[in-house]
């Protein structure tokens, strides 16, 4: 990791009624890092990754994001076409439900090939090679580019919305419960495939999960939120084997429980 932050979050509240959403967020976060967000339902973890992720107006902060030629945005002061276009080129988000991220009826490498056509590419032939080598890297046979996501089980739309995401070769991934509502050893795999991806790309992620085992294995920090406020962070496995708040330790101490 380098010592300059790829995105720094600045006292950013955004409050649909009092302690709902999220507010007094600061935090940095370098490249290649994982921070996971974790709290119950209703703490405001997804509110807050709606606003750092550009998609949401904040009621007051500041979001900056550095590019990959090191020049600093506040997201929020940007024109909203250069916003939509480091959505589409340096950064990405995989939605909890994958078909929020796809579209739905153009086939598997159409939707992989529109992320390419959105920031240049207009070689059809190179369009549908890359289309094809992101869905062996995700794990679905590419006898499958020119179907659907219709016709894609849950596990697939999953793999597909990454693939969707990492083709331009993001800085910064957003992902919002993305092992949320799939059965447990397909869970395993994506998990297992979402490591290996991070690694590789050296990505920095920003992702939201209620499920501290998928904290554990992917964030390398965690922030802990509760009632729209963050009540501790830290280093992963500080926070979950020695956890100082009573909120943090009736969370793990659930966990175990169950």
């Amino acid at each position: 990791m380098t010592d300059q932050a790829l995105l720094q979050v600045k006292q950013i509240s955004k409050l649909y009624q009092p302690n709902k959403g999220c507010q007094n967020i600061s935090f940095d976060l370098y490249p290649g890092e994982v921070l996971g967000i974790v709290g119950e339902s209703g703490s405001g973890k997804s509110t807050l990754l709606r606003v750092i992720s550009g998609r949401e107006q904040p009621d007051v902060g500041e979001v900056l994001y550095r590019d990959r030629n090191q020049q600093v945005h506040s997201l929020f002061q940007v024109s909203e076409s250069k916003r939509r276009h480091l959505l589409r080129s340096e950064l990405g988000v995989v939605h909890q439900h994958p078909l929020d991220g796809l579209r739905p009826r153009v086939s598997a490498g159409g939707n992989i090939g529109e992320r390419l056509m959105a920031v240049g590419s207009r070689h059809y032939g190179d369009i549908r090679a890359r289309a094809s080598q992101w869905l062996a890297d995700v794990e679905i046979d590419i006898d499958r580019i020119d179907d659907t996501p219709l016709t894609y089980s849950g596990g697939m739309q999953q793999r597909l919305q990454i693939a969707r995401n990492l083709v331009t070769e993001p800085s910064l991934i957003f992902m919002d419960e993305p092992t949320g509502g799939l059965d447990v050893s397909v869970q395993a795999k994506l998990l297992d495939l979402m490591r290996r991806l991070v690694q590789e790309l050296n990505l920095a992620v920003i992702i939201v999960t209620h499920d501290l085992g998928v904290a554990r294995l992917l964030a390398d920090r965690l922030v802990v939120m509760k009632n729209s406020e963050i009540v501790e962070t830290g280093l992963t496995d500080q926070v979950l084997d020695d956890p100082q708040h009573a909120y943090t330790q009736l969370l793990v101490s659930s966990v175990l429980q169950q």
